[in-house]
């Protein structure tokens, strides 16, 4: 037979009770076996009883209350059901107690904290925990497990409430009490239920700690699991894919690396990348679809998702993710919102050295980005300038530069940014050049003759190269990889066969390579 409203309602009541009976002996073994254990051994010396009293705060308190008071006041209505069927006139006179569990819901991080600390910290606290959990009593849960229980019982209540109220006629005597009560537990509801969220949170960091093999410091009340998945990088040479595993929380992106593992997934962290200055921009790619850009100070990558709609929920997440940071943030918020409203390709001027760049892939330049000079398997390579991204030549890139973005240490970037980065003006470096450090430009508007010649080392095949006789030296020949800037004697082909001559190699400043031939037969 269907049940009747009244039938519901003594139901509702009856697992009210034997919740609260439960959740009772849950107060005793917090209160009177893990307090009670931790405290007596802190008495002994072996760690400070403040620390104890940190941990379990007013639990004390709770558990008087709702043993004393609220548990033996449901015993009693229970029993006098037929003549009285009514829950609400008792937990509108009792709720008002339940204001203490803020004290124990507002300390429960701190709580966490402190148990995690102590464990690794003191081995007899450690040795007390494990031993208590091993008992019957404990269920085979941990100390963790108990003490969040506290926080979960006034949502219950909560929803035990609710249901409640939906059985009961608005004309009934217990309306009124019923309907004050639930406001009372749903304010106390409303932190208990974020408390729950952060120990969720904290559970799964956690997990991700052990995931990352314990190196990663992220288990932090502070840090939040935002959203996490596989995803493919994209090199910056030759667009391969490559997969990887991304931890986006709510202050960093964790790109990882997936390592081999008979347990579990396992993960190494390759790069750690702050919210803090982060941009997202999305690219398109025929060759690969679905592909995005994080850039961040400490490095720039280009990611494929599996879909578009995955793609969308990444770029979704990271730009709340960024938003939410930069509302925290209320000092820096309008100049981060405005490099974020701009969000520039390229690296500013401002940025050099500060921000890492986006790598300008080698097969989308044939030329060098800063001297225009074709490149070639051989004499002219690809390099990548570290400040701006620029693919360039081996002459072009040979500068180094303290870069911020990569812990201020030295690396390879172009003319161009060295010159930015260093704050040294073009001409104050042309002072300090020898005639070996002169670019060839300048060297063959000064000429007896330059031209292109061809010339082969032993063992190795023949090779081109821009060849200048100095005025101010007509005995050198010097070699060049390029002429730079092209000269009216440029198209003159000059073929030398030399008889004794004395080779030198030298090696300028900028590691150009220059041949100067000291030429006996030559008029």
């Amino acid at each position: 037979m269907k049940e009747t409203d009244e039938q519901k309602r003594h139901k509702i009541a009856s697992e009210l009770l034997q919740t609260e009976k439960a959740y009772v002996s849950r107060l005793d073994l917090l209160d009177g076996v893990f307090y009670s254990r931790l405290l007596e051994e802190a008495n002994r010396g072996s760690f400070p009883a403040e620390v104890i009293n940190k941990i379990f705060s007013n639990i004390s308190s709770i558990n008087a209350f709702h043993s004393k008071f609220l548990l033996p006041e449901l015993e009693k209505r229970m029993q006098e059901w037929t003549t009285t069927p009514r829950i609400g006139d008792i937990l509108q006179k009792l709720a008002p107690f339940l204001k203490m569990y803020g004290e124990y819901v507002k300390n429960f991080d701190n709580a966490m904290e402190l148990v995690k600390t102590w464990t690794e910290r003191s081995p007899q606290f450690k040795f007390i925990i494990q031993d208590i959990q091993k008992e019957k009593v404990c269920g085979n849960l941990t100390l963790q497990h108990h003490m969040l229980e506290p926080v979960q019982r006034i949502p219950r209540y909560e929803m035990l409430l609710k249901d409640y109220l939906r059985k009961l006629p608005q004309d009934s005597l217990d309306w009124k009490d019923a309907e004050k009560s639930l406001e009372i537990i749903s304010t106390a509801a409303s932190h208990s239920n974020s408390a729950i969220r952060k120990m969720e949170n904290l559970k799964k960091l956690l997990e991700i700690y052990e995931m990352l093999g314990e190196e990663e410091d992220i288990v932090n009340p502070s840090n939040e699991l935002i959203k996490e998945g596989q995803i493919l990088k994209l090199a910056a040479r030759n667009t391969s894919a490559q997969e990887r595993y991304l931890f986006l929380f709510n202050n960093m992106l964790l790109y990882c690396v997936p390592k081999f593992s008979l347990v579990g997934s396992k993960f190494s962290v390759r790069t750690r990348v702050g919210i803090d200055g982060m941009k997202i921009i999305e690219t398109h790619n025929e060759e690969y679809p679905h592909t995005f850009q994080v850039s961040g100070k400490e490095r720039t990558l280009e990611l494929q998702a599996s879909s578009e709609q995955d793609k969308e929920e990444w770029i979704k997440a990271l730009q709340n993710t960024i938003e939410a940071f930069q509302q925290r943030n209320e000092t820096f918020r309008n100049a981060i919102a405005k490099e974020y409203e701009d969000m520039p390709v390229e690296v500013s001027n401002a940025e050099l050295g500060k921000r890492a760049p986006r790598w300008i892939r080698d097969n989308e330049v044939t030329m060098c980005m800063k001297c225009k000079e074709p490149f070639n398997a051989l004499t002219r390579r690809r390099h990548h300038c570290r400040a701006c991204g620029h693919v360039v030549c081996w002459k072009c890139s040979d500068y180094k530069a303290h870069l911020e973005y990569d812990g201020n240490k030295l690396n390879k970037v172009c003319k161009d940014c060295y010159h930015v980065i260093i704050g040294c003006r073009d001409s104050e470096e042309k002072k300090k050049k020898g005639i070996l450090e002169i670019e060839s430009a300048e060297v063959s508007g000064n000429s007896v003759i330059c031209s292109f010649l061809q010339y082969m080392e032993k063992s190795k095949p023949w090779q081109k190269a821009w060849c200048v006789i100095p005025k101010q030296e007509a005995l050198v020949l010097y070699m060049y990889g390029a002429p730079q800037v092209r000269t009216e004697k440029m198209d003159k082909m000059l073929v030398i066969t030399f008889g004794l001559m004395y080779v030198v190699y030298r090696l300028n400043s900028t590691g150009l390579y220059i041949c100067c031939i000291h030429l006996s037969l030559f008029n």
